[in-house]
C-alpha cells in the first residue's frame, strides 16, 4: 500500500550526497545498483600509482573510471575515523596491498557509498550488487565488510551470448550480481514462484501420461498417490517444501523448477526494440526477475546509478515505488523521455530533484559545471549531445535534434550551440551561421544564459527562413536564439514536424503488468 504523499523522484547529483540529504534510515525494500566501472582499462592502468593531485573522482556520462584524488582521498578518511570497525580495518587493509591507484580510488569511493545504501535498507530488505569481474573479488569482501558476511544470499551468474571476438583466452560472456540481505534474522521478502522457470520438455514428458481417470502417469505407472521420491525420475531441487505430497499434487502446485543462481537472459542487441542506445543498459527481464523476487507491488525500489532508468522503468511497470539518482543531465533526460514515451497514459505522478528551476539555479550550475549546464540546457529542447565524450576538438555543435518534416521520412537536422557564459557577442552567431552551411543544417539554435544583444537578433535573422516543402507558405526561422529564462517559462523551438522526433529513440509502449517479456522468461 501506497502511504499518502509518497512520489516517484528521480535524483540529480552525487548519489553520496542524495543519499544523506533526502533518504530516510531504512525506507528501502531493494536496492539495485549497477556502478559504472571502466572494464576495458588493463590491470597496468588499474593499478598504476597515482599522485593526490589529479582530478577528483567523479563519474560522467560514457566515461566512468575513478581515480585516486582528493576525492577519493577525503572518503578514505571518513571511512577510516567514522565508518564501521570492519570497513575501516579492511580499507586500511586494501590500501597497504593496492596503493594509491584507480583500483583502490573505485573500492574507496563504492564502500563510503555501500555504508549509506546499508543504512537506508530496511531491516526485510535485499540489496543487488552487479559488478563487473574486474573488480568483482574486491566488491564481495567490501559487501561482507560492511552488510556481514552472514547476509551473503548468492552470488548470481548472469550469462549471454554475444559474437566470439577473443582468440587468446575465454571469451567473457557473465556478469556476477552479488546478492546481500539486510539481516538474515529479519522476515525477508522472496517470491520464488514468482521467478520459477519452465520445465524442460524432457521433465514435461514423464508426466504427458493419464489414465483414464486423470491420474498421472510416470512410465507407465500410477503416480497419483506416491510420495516424491527423486528415483520417480524428477530431481526436485526443494523438496523439502512439499514434504508429503504426491506428484499430481506437486504438478498443481507448481509449474517450474525453483530459482537456481545462474540466468540465461539475452543481452539487449542492436535490433532489439527495447534498445535505447546507452553503453551500458541491461534487458528489462533481468530487472523483473530481481524486482519480482524481492519485492511486492508497492514496495521501494532504489537505484543509485540508474543511468538509462531501465531499474526505474521495470520497477514502474510492475507496480512498485521508485528511487532513482544519477550524477549526469544527459541520463535524466533519457530517463524523463523513457517514462515518457513508454508508459503515455499511465505514467505514475514522479518528482525530478536537482535540476535547476529557475535562473539563479541555472547559473549555479554553469559556475559549478560547464559540461553540465550543457546536458542540462540540451535536455530543455529535447537535444542530445552532439559528443559523448567532454574531450575532442570542437566541432561547433554542442547538440542536435532530428525531426522529419517529409512524406518520405527522411530526416533533416537542427545544430544546436549552448553558452554558459556571462557575455555573448554577435560574432558567436556568425560561427553559427558558418556550421549551420557547413553541416547543411535546416534550422541552427543558439541557446544561451545571458542576454543576447541587439546585434546578435539582427545578424540572426539574415539566416532567412527554412521552408519545408511539404508545406507551402509555412516559414520557419533558419537561425533561432533562445535564452535559458526563455526555456525555463515554456518557450519552444519552432520547426514543423510530421511525425514524432528520431533525437531519442523512442522506447517501446509498455502496459503496467507483466510484459511479453517476463512471459517468455516465465517471470509471471
Amino acid at each position: 500500500m501506497v502511504e499518502p504523499g509518497w512520489q516517484n523522484t528521480l535524483y540529480f547529483g552525487d548519489n553520496l550526497d542524495i543519499l544523506r540529504k533526502h533518504i530516510a534510515d531504512e525506507s528501502v525494500d531493494l536496492i539495485y545498483l549497477d556502478p559504472p566501472f571502466n572494464s576495458n582499462a588493463t590491470y597496468n592502468v588499474l593499478f598504476e600509482e597515482k599522485s593526490g593531485g589529479k582530478s577528483a573522482a567523479q563519474i560522467t556520462a560514457f566515461d566512468d573510471t575513478w581515480h585516486w584524488g582528493m576525492e577519493s582521498e577525503k572518503a578514505y578518511r571518513e571511512v577510516i575515523t567514522q565508518g564501521p570497525d570492519k570497513l575501516a580495518m579492511l580499507l586500511d587493509a586494501l590500501r597497504s596491498f593496492l596503493g594509491s591507484n584507480d583500483m583502490m580510488a573505485y573500492i574507496t569511493m563504492m564502500a563510503v557509498r555501500l555504508a549509506e545504501l546499508r543504512r537506508v535498507l530496511k531491516p526485510s530488505g535485499s540489496i543487488y550488487l552487479h559488478c563487473d569481474p574486474t573488480a568483482s573479488h574486491y566488491l564481495k569482501i567490501l559487501m561482507d565488510a560492511t552488510f556481514g558476511a552472514k547476509n551473503f544470499l548468492n552470488e548470481i551468474i548472469w550469462c549471454y551470448k554475444e559474437r566470439e571476438r577473443v582468440l587468446q583466452q575465454w571469451n567473457k560472456k557473465h556478469d556476477v550480481i552479488l546478492f546481500y540481505c539486510k539481516d538474515i534474522s529479519s522476515q525477508r521478502i522472496f517470491n520464488w514462484q514468482a521467478v520459477m522457470e519452465q520445465y524442460s520438455e524432457v521433465t514435461l514428458s514423464k508426466f504427458k501420461y493419464q489414465d483414464e481417470k486423470g491420474h498421472y502417469q510416470i512410465r507407465g505407472r500410477n503416480v497419483k498417490d506416491s510420495p516424491i521420491r527423486a528415483a520417480d525420475g524428477l530431481r526436485l531441487e526443494h523438496e523439502q517444501i512439499y514434504p508429503g505430497l504426491t506428484y499430481r499434487d506437486y504438478l498443481e502446485e507448481r509449474t517450474g523448477v525453483a530459482p537456481r543462481d545462474w540466468w540465461e537472459i539475452n543481452i539487449i542487441n542492436k535490433a532489439s526494440k527495447e534498445r535505447l542506445g546507452y553503453p551500458t543498459q541491461k534487458p528489462e527481464a533481468l530487472l523483473a526477475r530481481i524486482i519480482k523476487a524481492s519485492t511486492n507491488e508497492g514496495d521501494v525500489v532504489l537505484d543509485p546509478f540508474c543511468g538509462c532508468g531501465t531499474a526505474i522503468a521495470v520497477a514502474e511497470r510492475l507496480n512498485r515505488r521508485w528511487l532513482g539518482i544519477d550524477i549526469t543531465h544527459l541520463a535524466i533526460t533519457l530517463i524523463k523521455n523513457r517514462l515518457r514515451t513508454a508508459f503515455e497514459g499511465e505514467l505514475s505522478d514522479y518528482a525530478v530533484i536537482g535540476i535547476p528551476k529557475d535562473l539563479a539555479g541555472a547559473r549555479a550550475l554553469a559556475r559549478q559545471n560547464r559540461y553540465q549546464f550543457e546536458w542540462w540546457a540540451l535536455g530543455l529542447v529535447d537535444a542530445r549531445p552532439a559528443q559523448e565524450k567532454k574531450k575532442g576538438a570542437d566541432t561547433g555543435i554542442d547538440g542536435i535534434i532530428n525531426f522529419i518534416d517529409a512524406p518520405s521520412g527522411k530526416a533533416k537536422k537542427i545544430i544546436i550551440q549552448v553558452k554558459s557564459g556571462g557575455q555573448v557577442t554577435v560574432s558567436q552567431i556568425r560561427d553559427l551561421k558558418g556550421v549551420l552551411e557547413r553541416e547543411k543544417a535546416a534550422i541552427g539554435a543558439f541557446i544561451s544564459l545571458a542576454e543576447p544583444t541587439a546585434p546578435m537578433w539582427k545578424e540572426a535573422a539574415t539566416a532567412g527562413f527554412y521552408e519545408p516543402e511539404h508545406l507551402p507558405g509555412r516559414q520557419f526561422p533558419r537561425m533561432q536564439i533562445l535564452t535559458i529564462e526563455e526555456l525555463l517559462i515554456g518557450k519552444k523551438l519552432v520547426y514543423p514536424r510530421i511525425a514524432p522526433d528520431v533525437t531519442f529513440k523512442k522506447a517501446p509502449r509498455q502496459r503496467k503488468g507483466p510484459s511479453l517479456e517476463d512471459k517468455q522468461n516465465n517471470l509471471l
